[in-house]
C-alpha cells in the first residue's frame, strides 16, 4: 500500500497518514490539509512508527493521526 503523508494548517504539528492521494478521507476539522510526502510499499514509515498499526488504521477509519512528541528541553543544573 502506498501510504500518503498530509500536515494540517489549522492544528500546527498534527499529520496524518492516508491512503487517498487526495485527502479527502483526512478529518474535515483539520482542513485543510496538504501533502507532504508518500511512503512507497516498501519502504518504512518516518520516525519508526510502524507500519502495521498504520494500515489498519487506514483500513478501518481510512487514515491515522499523528504528532510529534515535544522535546524537553535539557534543565541546567
Amino acid at each position: 500500500m502506498r501510504i500518503f503523508i498530509f500536515k494540517s494548517d489549522t492544528n500546527p504539528g498534527l499529520q496524518a497518514f492516508s491512503d487517498d492521494q487526495g485527502g479527502g478521507k483526512l478529518p474535515k476539522q483539520f482542513r485543510p490539509w496538504h501533502a507532504i510526502g508518500v511512503i512507497r510499499p516498501e519502504a518504512p514509515p518516518p520516525h519508526n512508527l510502524n507500519r502495521g498499526v498504520i494500515e489498519a488504521s487506514i483500513a478501518k477509519a481510512g487514515f491515522q493521526l499523528w504528532r510529534m512528541k515535544k522535546e524537553k528541553k535539557a534543565s541546567r543544573g
